[in-house]
């Protein structure tokens, strides 16, 4: 649909051929245009800036509109820079707004150049006549849409692309992840069920044994069937925020002696608080998930009767849990993946995991409008921090 007004920036210091030009355009256009006239490329580029950041502000007020520029005449003989330098200098900050050129030299080998550096037309002053500046501002404004349209088109199919390749990507990793994590408890249960199925001398003590071994390996299975279940929740944007009234210190001292009881390197789990936390709106779900998996993985990677301390902090509008070990921390160059689906870092490779924690705890905080960050060295430890609004509404986010 073709725009009812045209704004054009003419960037052009001979104030004779700046009149001539408005002369043209009045008679070509009549109340159809308007022209912002400058002298100096540095003022062409920034106004066009200006405009372009405006734009992308979404700002509208009506002094804006009119800098909304449809096309910009470029003269190549500024005070501030002569020649192809001028086009190549505004089209290298300004790449999005059609430029036509405006020169008194009638050289080919000059147009030919200009045009390849991303002008759409070549004018030479004293053989403009109206209906070629009216053509040549019409189609410059045309085949700069078309190539807007090309690019967003282009983008959009480079995202799918990448999505694709992401999900594939993602598709390979859970496979992997899958079958090694399944194969160990697998491959227990049924040595532990030959056992006991063919050895008959078995005592109670040595049956208990592998019963135990047999109801660890299907916990586990279990337990990495709902963090999948979990995370294919959040991906699908089923997932939600649902927050309601919770005694916020009873529900992590329950969730420490919970995990106190399961740490089997007998970890001590040290909990404190600070402030009145004892009634907040939070997502009882997602709090459950962020913290069970910051101190379950505290205690993972901590060494045998350690100390792993859970601290709580709550101030009017902000709760802050904190998670410090001594354990074998997290080297520098993995700490910027950390949060991605299935990644481990290089030095937990040994220790039994799935890579899908940190990156549920990641979703988790972005649904109740929080933030994470992670302070580790190796083999010095680690500490998490989660800041979270204590009466969060994601409608107003």
């Amino acid at each position: 649909m073709q725009k009812i007004m045209i704004q054009v920036l003419l960037v052009e210091d001979s104030l004779s051929d700046a009149k001539l030009l408005h002369q043209i355009f009045l008679q070509a256009y009549q109340q159809e245009l308007k022209i912002l006239h400058v002298e100096r490329l540095s003022e062409a580029i920034e106004l066009s800036l200006v405009n372009q950041k405006h734009l992308k502000d979404g700002w509208e007020s009506a002094t804006l509109k009119q800098d909304k520029f449809d096309v910009v005449l470029l003269d190549l003989g500024l005070p501030d820079s002569v020649g192809i330098d001028t086009l190549k200098e505004y089209r290298a900050v300004v790449p999005d707004i059609p430029v036509v050129v405006l020169t008194g030299i009638d050289d080919e080998e000059l147009a030919m150049q200009a045009l390849a550096e991303g002008a759409q037309d070549y004018l030479v002053k004293d053989q403009i006549t109206i209906q070629r500046l009216v053509r040549a501002i019409r189609y410059a404004i045309e085949r700069e849409e078309i190539l807007n349209k090309l690019r967003e088109s282009e983008e959009i199919s480079r995202q799918a692309l990448a999505k694709e390749q992401q999900l594939n990507e993602l598709k390979s990793n859970f496979v992997a992840m899958v079958s090694h994590e399944f194969r160990n408890p697998m491959t227990t249960i049924r040595t532990a069920m030959d056992i006991l199925q063919h050895q008959n001398n078995l005592n109670e003590e040595r049956k208990n044994f592998y019963f135990e071994r047999v109801q660890d390996a299907i916990n586990h299975m279990l337990q990495l069937l709902d963090e999948v279940l979990f995370l294919s929740r959040s991906e699908a944007a089923k997932l939600e925020y649902k927050p309601a009234l919770l005694d916020l210190i009873s529900f992590c001292e329950e969730i420490t002696d919970v995990l106190q009881m399961k740490a089997v390197g007998q970890q001590n789990i040290i909990f404190n608080y600070v402030g009145k936390c004892n009634i907040s709106y939070m997502d009882e779900e997602l709090l459950y998930c962020i913290l069970t998996n910051l101190i379950s993985n505290a205690v993972k990677y901590s060494p045998p009767q350690s100390n792993v301390w859970f601290n709580l902090d709550c101030g009017e509008d902000m709760v802050v849990f904190q998670v410090r070990d001594e354990g074998i921390g997290i080297p520098e160059k993995d700490q910027i993946n950390l949060f991605q689906t299935f990644y481990r870092a290089s030095n937990a490779r040994r220790i039994q995991g799935t890579g899908l924690g940190l990156a549920m705890v990641k979703k988790c905080v972005d649904l109740h409008g929080g933030e994470i960050s992670i302070e580790s060295k190796q083999n010095m430890g680690t500490t998490v921090i989660v800041r979270l609004p204590l009466n969060y509404h994601a409608e107003s986010k």
